[in-house]
């Protein structure tokens, strides 16, 4: 199942908000990314603010994204 982000929103405390083709919207966290490679650099606040909708899926600079099936599953929806 692959869904595409359509639009993001960085939000406070690290929190992405997403739509999705679908018209779903949903939270995604990336605090428990900060640790691995190459996701570290998100733990700055003025880089993670930079995120955006490439090819249906969250990008950053520096070729950093996460993929649009780990997005869509590891959200949490929102009402």
């Amino acid at each position: 199942m692959l869904i595409d982000v359509v639009n993001v929103k960085p939000k406070d405390d690290f929190i992405l908000l997403l739509k999705f083709e679908n018209g779903e919207q949903k939270e995604f966290d990336c605090k428990p990314l900060f640790d691995k490679k190459p996701f570290q650099k998100l733990k700055d606040k003025y880089f993670f603010d930079k995120a955006r909708v490439e090819f249906g899926t969250v990008v950053w600079s520096d070729e950093i994204d996460v993929a649009p099936e780990t997005l869509y599953l590891e959200s949490k929806l929102l009402a």
